[in-house]
């Protein structure tokens, strides 16, 4: 029997955001950046077909942000096999409140 040597498609999601509060952290979180930064790390790891996810301006407080909703929708259906973040900030943030 004889193998074929194409190589599956990897397919990743590149979830970028950029929070209003964001804006005073410079220009290292901007959505370009983020995009440029994260392709590249991807496609080192031989993902060959990346999907881009955005949430520009919209706090990491909530989880109703459209494109983290289409990323999870996307997961679930199986249509990425990995996902890259710049840091683990941009998939959301936990607001603890103290017990009084």
């Amino acid at each position: 029997m004889r193998q074929s040597n194409t190589k599956k498609e990897l397919t990743a999601a590149l979830y970028v955001r950029l929070s209003r509060d964001d804006n005073l952290e410079g220009d290292s979180y901007s959505i370009v950046n983020q995009k440029k930064l994260l392709a590249k790390i991807a496609k080192e790891k031989g993902y060959t077909n990346l999907l881009t996810y955005c949430d520009d301006g919209i706090s990491g407080v909530t989880m109703d942000r459209p494109g983290y909703k289409q990323m999870i929708s996307d997961i679930k259906s199986n249509k990425v096999s990995a996902v890259f973040v710049k840091d683990l900030s941009r998939l959301g943030t936990i607001t603890l409140k103290s017990a009084d």
